[in-house]
């Protein structure tokens, strides 16, 4: 898919509430992470720019995830949250990036409401892996999510309550919960 195919779908569509959210009994923490569609050079379609989380981090280690995290008492808004994040996890420089909408909050069960901002990015960027906390960065052509077939969901108890767990595999690479819940909602949206 090419930018301007996607930009076609994503505008002209009106967003759904997400279905994804949990019943927190202490206030939910804001964050928000950058749904980064990298553009090729050689082909113009786009890929999805994400990490492995590195390992010791106190939420979810080692987990593939969009860059992002928790909003600063300095950021002005979710945007500048999400793009603040992707340069200090990535080196993804805000001049790289046109920011074309954002998906529904999302409440994830380790406390967090995390506001997913897509945006467009040019082309390849020299990224710069902060590695206290990114064990990785790795692009997955956006092409590989727009099929269902790679979308696996199963069921997981927590607390007595059963949750559904959104699973899509690429490679060696296991994308699940929420960055694979943000990756079905952009999918559904733009299908």
């Amino acid at each position: 898919m090419t930018k301007d195919e996607f930009l076609l779908r994503f505008n002209l569509l009106q967003l759904a509430e997400s279905e994804h959210n949990y019943q927190h009994h202490l206030p939910l923490r804001s964050a928000a992470v950058l749904i980064a569609l990298v553009e090729s050079e050689i082909d113009g379609s786009l890929q999805v720019l994400l990490t492995k989380r590195a390992s010791h981090l106190k939420h979810h280690p080692s987990q593939v995830s969009f860059p992002g995290g928790k909003v600063e008492p300095a950021d002005a808004s979710l945007i500048d949250t999400a793009l603040r994040e992707a340069f200090e996890e990535v080196g993804l420089s805000r001049q790289a990036i046109t920011v074309v909408g954002q998906l529904p909050p999302y409440e994830t069960i380790s406390g967090f409401h995390v506001t997913p901002i897509v945006a467009i990015v040019a082309s390849a960027q020299t990224y710069q892996m902060d590695e206290n906390e990114v064990a990785e960065i790795f692009q997955v052509p956006l092409q590989h999510f727009l099929t269902t077939d790679k979308h696996h969901v199963f069921v997981a108890s927590k607390n007595g309550k059963q949750h559904k767990v959104h699973f899509m595999p690429y490679k060696h690479y296991h994308i699940w919960g929420a960055t694979a819940v943000m990756l079905k909602d952009l999918v559904a949206h733009i299908n």
